[in-house]
């Protein structure tokens, strides 16, 4: 049985040396794409503006630890968003003010302010809803001149 062998021309070096460049870029582009739309944004848009405020932020940190309040993780009820806050003596935080902006954790929507109401003494419960998902929330509890930012996640 003689096979000949077809020769390998100049022709079918360069279509071998485009196919194989041709996938690189097509992953390239493609892994691109992805990560460009999948981008959520930045920490801090300025880190050395963030460096120079750190100690100012750990000051009003422990300022706002020494209140002694907790505040208890978000759940949702129903549509909406209920938050349990307690003072030092671990009594319900009656007539604070509280607040939070939702954020969805890649930036895929517009951030959603919240305000609530108190539904019970130290219940507050979102005046507004929040959608299903997974949402990044900044809460801010007010009170006497006091108050206390935390950062907080529900699903």
């Amino acid at each position: 049985m003689n096979r000949t062998r077809k020769k390998i021309t100049g022709f079918h070096v360069t279509l071998m040396f485009v196919a194989f460049f041709g996938v690189i870029a097509a992953v390239n582009f493609l892994m691109a794409g992805l990560a460009v739309s999948s981008f959520g944004g930045t920490v801090v848009d300025n880190s050395y503006v963030a460096s120079q405020k750190y100690n100012q932020w750990l000051e009003e940190s422990r300022r706002e630890a020494a209140h002694g309040w907790t505040v208890s993780t978000p759940v949702r009820a129903d549509d909406r968003l209920q938050i349990a806050v307690r003072n030092a003596q671990n009594t319900a935080l009656s007539g604070a003010r509280v607040s939070a902006v939702a954020e969805h954790p890649v930036g895929r929507t517009d951030s959603l302010k919240l305000e609530f109401s108190e539904a019970a003494p130290g219940q507050y419960l979102s005046n507004q809803s929040l959608p299903a998902g997974r949402w990044k929330l900044r809460i801010s509890v007010a009170e006497g001149g006091r108050n206390l930012d935390m950062v907080s996640e529900i699903r």
